[in-house]
């Protein structure tokens, strides 16, 4: 594709029209970016200088002759000295080119010429620029292209431009495909034999979608590469046993890996073992590095000393590896010195188009049968299952796999990231979003390096499957070491009140994820929160009750089968339970019931198991989740271990109507053991087994476009205490809510009122100001006012009052009944420390009250008293919104007082907030039966209170210089409400990574 401006140098080389060199401008070195690509590898973006003619000059010999006629509509062999002078000369304003780059070399170019109305080379105001692409051969169809596009857009956007025009040959398809598939606003002409685009380059729901959805299907693909490589190379493999290399590669032999295995040490002698072959290590050929291998190598697992690992990249990425598992220490988590190491260990990476789990990381497992992945430090391959488990800490990893497999769940794949330097969180969320292999999603997090990029990813992949995430370091202020994370200013229980809004299970303990995570990974969402409970002991019943109710559940009454009841009891009741319409869950409590001759009627437990099974198999359908609390019964706990498995089993094996009478039969049989747990594992949650019940054609979600779960066991998980069943049931019933909810995610509503042109004028008239900070600055009280009135926003005039005669003039100007209060910082917003004074209806009143606040609290100029107009008595609230760089606009309600800041009741909604996300602001504080008519009160206006939200939420979506807002207090009456008081500040607003084009996090 050519622009017009070169068409004429293409066929006959001329002098360009003389005109004024433009200015030099610095090296925008923020344009430098690494990029994923379709195919999963990764490539570096980053401007041309005139230090990239050589390379310039070598990337064009690689270019077919065909791509060179697609580019300048002409034969065009070589580039002269006058070409590659052009096409390396820029001043980053007018002219801007960017290369693509992947170990060193260039593999595709963009540039942009900026041109005036009549196609000739111009310089701002003009707003439009002739765009052309270079991509060479080898690496069409990589995405490359559509990479650059988003990032030529974003630099000409950044430099005044608005428009792209491209001319392109109407059999370079694959272009014209580029342009009309970013979702940009188009035009399309067809003139003197070629096809001629204008893009406007203004951001677009369809662009910000196409550009999303690219990004999903790249990092899912590089996570795939990662965990389903045909090819493994353990780098570091020493040549005694033991040691970390050696004990990767004994494990991913141990699991049975299906691709080739290959160890690499350094040290090993340059010639063959005995007899001239090669060298083997556990049975495996070894070789010095990985270029002596000779056969290509997908993923390697580096284990070698820090100092030692940048050589071992290098090998990797110049023999074609796609990926590391960095399992080396020594680096961020090391200090100073280490960061520094951790920071160029990327950048070498990237370099070569690999991606990096670690360093410092504990390993990757993927327990699919065609490829049965032990790359990792675990010394037992977990089984296979249908939950995705990511943790930054490969001590919680290992205690995780020790409780989920003394548990009987599966895993699909697992991950321990160590320092996630590059691979994190975000990265695997993109892949499990459509992995038919996984259900259910958890998540071990010590930080999170993009919050708001982890929000919208978590929200997205809760509409289809469960993600439930366990944060820690919640409180210690700081990152772990080894973690880049950016600075935000929102506390903990905001980021946990976002999460929740995404639609994530937050949970507190490691234990809690397992709990939670068991229950999901085969029980059907309950479709409410009703709950039968039913057992042998009306105590245990009662407790299971009454943590129903603290968890904000609907029990129903227990049913109390008494200490006589035999498993036929329990089998009979549970399958009433289960088709009984007015319950939503089942809760089944056992305890241990000892005859008149002193033994447990139960047995070893597998009766009871049995009987339970054969209930939930002979339910017409799988529509309710059941639990287990069991006190003190071994025999049933290792009985429903034994029978537990979250793998999909296989054809024509189940548990029939015959199921109780079998295992009566089979008591004296030994149960399968499960296979042991790792002696070095920490000890994890205490065992509380599950039980599998086969149900034919079981789905357990019915959300396509998710994942469909296969016919399988269906998990009946057990708990050794009512609160833990509860709580996970609990977390089961809200995301069940959450997602019937975020079918209809409800509307931003629009207000025929709001003046959002006027607003946007007041803004740049402030920003603007010869005396603007340029940090940022708080609007006065006026300008406040009257940026909040564009908005439909009305504040209550407030006059000063600095002297007794003055307070007089205004409270006869506002009319009595008025309000005198104080406006100093340190007695602003507390009306308990006695600084205001309502309802004062004289003269007389008013200047009483004004003696008594200057006396008891200080002069007038300490106390900047203010007066206002008297409003209808009603509940005080508050209103905030503030812009953290971290997870961008947060809208925040709560009400007014110091009870409310002390229990830090307070609800929070990113923006932009839907008229659901007002209703359920107003109704998700503790203290919201204040406000619907409590203990006899009027109820107030919640009506008036969500619009009053939504206008905010507005204001600093369609504005981002609007930094932060508070309207304290906001006096909410049974019709209406007031806004006594307003702060607005403003400030250039932080830059918006996730409208950005796609890129890594910059090391």
């Amino acid at each position: 594709m050519q622009s017009a401006s070169e068409q004429s140098e293409a066929t006959e080389p001329q002098a360009e029209p003389a005109r004024p060199a433009p200015p030099e401008h610095a090296y925008p070195d923020h344009w430098e970016a690494d990029v994923v690509l379709r195919d999963g590898g990764t490539a570096r973006i980053g401007p041309i200088t005139t230090d990239d003619a050589d390379r310039l000059v070598s990337f064009y010999e690689q270019v077919s002759d065909e791509s060179k006629y697609y580019r300048f509509f002409a034969p065009y062999p070589r580039l002269s000295a006058k070409d590659v002078h052009r096409f390396t000369h820029h001043d980053f304003v007018d002219r801007v080119g960017l290369a693509a780059t992947v170990g060193g070399e260039f593999i595709a170019t963009v540039r942009y010429d900026r041109i005036d109305d009549r196609g000739l080379p111009a310089s701002a105001p003009a707003d439009e620029a002739e765009v052309a692409f270079l991509v060479q051969d080898a690496h069409q169809g990589r995405g490359v292209a559509s990479a650059l596009l988003e990032h030529i857009a974003a630099v000409a956007r950044e430099r005044g431009i608005r428009r792209f025009a491209a001319e392109v040959l109407p059999a370079n398809t694959k272009m014209i495909k580029v342009f009309t598939d970013a979702g940009y606003t188009q035009k399309r002409s067809f003139e003197d034999g070629s096809v001629r685009l204008h893009l406007d380059l203004e951001p677009t729901d369809r662009s910000l979608a196409v550009q999303r959805a690219r990004e999903q299907r790249a990092e899912a693909r590089s996570v795939q590469r990662l965990l389903t490589p045909a090819s493994v190379a353990v780098v570091g493999a020493g040549r005694a046993p033991g040691g970390v290399g050696r004990t990767v590669l004994r494990n991913l032999l141990g699991a049975g890996f299906t691709g080739r295995v290959y160890a690499v040490n350094a040290e090993l002698p340059a010639t063959g073992g005995d007899g001239g072959g090669p060298v083997e290590l556990d049975g495996v050929p070894a070789y010095r590095s990985v270029g002596a291998i000779g056969e290509p190598v997908d993923l390697a697992i580096v284990a070698v000393p820090a100092e030692r690992v940048p050589e071992a990249v290098a090998d990797c990425g110049e023999h074609g590896v796609r990926g590391l598992v960095v399992l080396s220490a020594g680096y961020a988590e090391s200090g100073p010195e280490g960061r520094e190491r951790q920071r160029r260990l990327v950048q070498q990476a990237r370099s070569y188009g690999m991606r990096i789990i670690g360093p410092n990381a504990f390993g990757i497992i993927n327990t699919a049968d065609d490829v049965r992945l032990n790359a990792s430090l675990a010394p037992q391959m977990p089984a296979a299952g249908r939950i995705g488990l990511f943790t930054q800490s490969g001590a919680i990893g290992i205690a995780l796999l020790a409780g989920l497999h003394r548990r009987g769940a599966g895993l699909s794949s697992f991950i321990s990231a160590g320092n996630r330097a590059d691979v994190s969180g975000n990265d695997f969320l993109q892949h499990w979003y459509d992995d038919p292999g996984t259900d259910v999603v958890l998540l071990y997090l010590e930080s999170i390096g993009n919050p708001r990029k982890f929000t919208r990813l978590a929200r997205r992949t809760a509409a289809v499957k469960p993600v439930v995430v366990v944060k820690g370091a919640r409180h210690s202020g700081s990152a772990p070491p080894g973690h880049r994370v950016p600075v935000t200013r929102v506390p903990h229980a905001t980021v946990s009140a976002l999460l929740r809004q995404a639609g994530v299970i937050r949970v507190d303990t490691v234990t809690e994820l397992v709990d939670a995570g068991l229950l999901l990974a085969a029980q059907p969402l309950p479709a409410g929160p009703r709950v039968a409970i039913l057992g042998n002991s009306e105590s245990l019943g009662l407790l299971t009750y009454d943590a129903c109710l603290t968890e904000g559940l609907r029990p129903l009454r227990p049913l109390d089968l008494t200490t006589s009841a035999v498993p036929a009891d329990f089998r009979d009741a549970l399958a009433a339970a289960l088709a009984d319409e007015t319950s939503d869950a089942v809760v089944v409590t056992a305890i241990p019931w000892v005859g008149e001759d002193g033994a447990t009627e139960f047995g070893d437990g597998e009766v009871l198991a049995a009987a339970l099974r054969e209930a939930v198999a002979s339910a017409p359908a799988p529509t309710k989740p059941v639990v287990v609390v069991h006190v003190e019964m071994g025999g049933l706990a290792e009985a429903l271990a034994a029978a537990t498995s979250t793998r999909p089993p296989a054809a024509g094996r189940g548990v029939g109507p015959g199921a109780v009478a079998s295992a009566r039969e089979n008591r004296s049989a030994a149960p399968t053991a499960p296979a042991p747990v790792p002696a070095t594992a920490p000890p994890a949650a205490e065992p509380a087994p599950s039980v599998s019940v086969p149900v034919p054609g079981h789905v357990t979600e019915p959300a396509p476009p998710g994942p469909v779960r296969e016919a399988g066991p269906v998990t009946i998980p057990a708990y050794p205490a009512a609160e833990r069943a509860v709580r996970a049931l609990a977390e089961a019933v809200r995301y069940g809510q959450w997602r019937r909810q975020a079918a209809d995610p409800g509307r931003v509503p629009e207000y025929e009122d709001i003046d959002e042109t006027g607003a946007a004028a007041l803004i740049r008239r402030v920003l603007g100001g010869a005396d603007a900070d340029a940090r940022g600055v708080t609007l006065g009280t006026d300008q406040a006012g009257e940026l909040l009135a564009r908005y439909g926003i009305t504040v209550l005039p407030t006059l000063p009052a600095p002297t007794p005669d003055a307070a007089v003039v205004a409270a006869a100007r506002l009319g009595y009944p008025v309000a005198l209060k104080t406006t100093a910082p340190h007695l602003r917003h507390r009306p308990d420390l006695g600084g205001v004074r309502l309802d004062l209806a004289t003269e007389e009143q008013l200047r009483t009250a004004y003696a008594e606040l200057t006396e008891v609290l200080g002069k007038p100029e300490e106390l900047q008293p203010v007066v206002q107009a008297m409003v209808p008595r009603g509940v005080d609230t508050v209103v905030h919104s503030a812009i953290d760089p971290a997870v961008g606009a947060v809208l925040s309600f709560g009400l007014s007082g110091a009870a409310s800041e002390l229990l830090g009741d307070t609800a929070h909604r990113l923006v932009p907030a839907t008229d659901r996300d007002a209703a359920e602001l107003v109704r998700s504080l503790r203290t919201t039966p204040l406000l619907f008519g409590w203990r006899g009160s009027a109820p107030v206006d919640t009506p008036a209170l969500e619009e009053l939200l939504l206008r905010v939420s507005r204001l600093v979506d369609d504005h981002p210089e609007v930094v932060a807002v508070s309207l304290e207090p906001v006096v909410v009456a049974p019709r209406g409400l007031s806004v006594l008081g307003a702060t607005v500040r403003l400030a250039p607003p932080p830059p918006r990574t996730d409208l950005g084009p796609r890129s890594l996090p910059n090391y």
